[in-house]
């Protein structure tokens, strides 16, 4: 599991907004620059369910569980690569049928099956984004320590 601190920026009666500073943990990450932060800044917002009814200023622990995303990382990376290769040789069959070159026709549906992964991703982004599992709640309170605290 990963977990972050964070502070709540705001809150309703069932969301809460924790802003957290990007870890060692981001900095390996292949998407750090696509999640939500721009720029150069290090300070990342996320929108979690307020489960343990938090308020604004509150110092809490965020968490995420890892698992559920290897299986992301798969569909992200891996689909369209095991896509295209499937496309590239469904294509060398088929092309004696064709009576056209092997490599070009290859070439031609390896790509076809490359973007239809893209589209299949495209299209399941929605209902994954919904998934309980993949994303990141709160975990419990914690108390600020004095480097946090800031004076009037």
């Amino acid at each position: 599991m990963i977990k972050e601190n964070g502070v709540v920026t705001r809150t309703d009666s069932s969301i809460a907004f924790v802003k957290t500073i990007r870890t060692e943990a981001c900095e390996h990450c292949a998407s750090k620059d696509s999640c939500g932060s721009s720029g150069s800044f290090e300070e990342v917002i996320i929108k979690v369910k307020n489960t343990i009814n938090v308020k604004t200023g509150d110092h809490v622990i965020v968490g995420l569980e890892t698992n559920p995303m290897l299986l992301l990382t798969f569909f992200l990376y891996v689909f369209p690569i095991i896509s295209l290769t499937i496309g590239a040789i469904i294509g060398n069959s088929i092309a004696p049928y064709l009576h056209k070159d092997p490599s070009l026709v290859s070439m031609v549906i390896g790509f076809l099956f490359f973007g239809l992964s893209f589209c299949l991703i495209r299209l399941k982004n929605n209902s994954l984004s919904q998934k309980k599992s993949l994303q990141p709640f709160l975990i419990r309170k914690r108390a600020a320590s004095a480097s946090e605290c800031t004076l009037p």
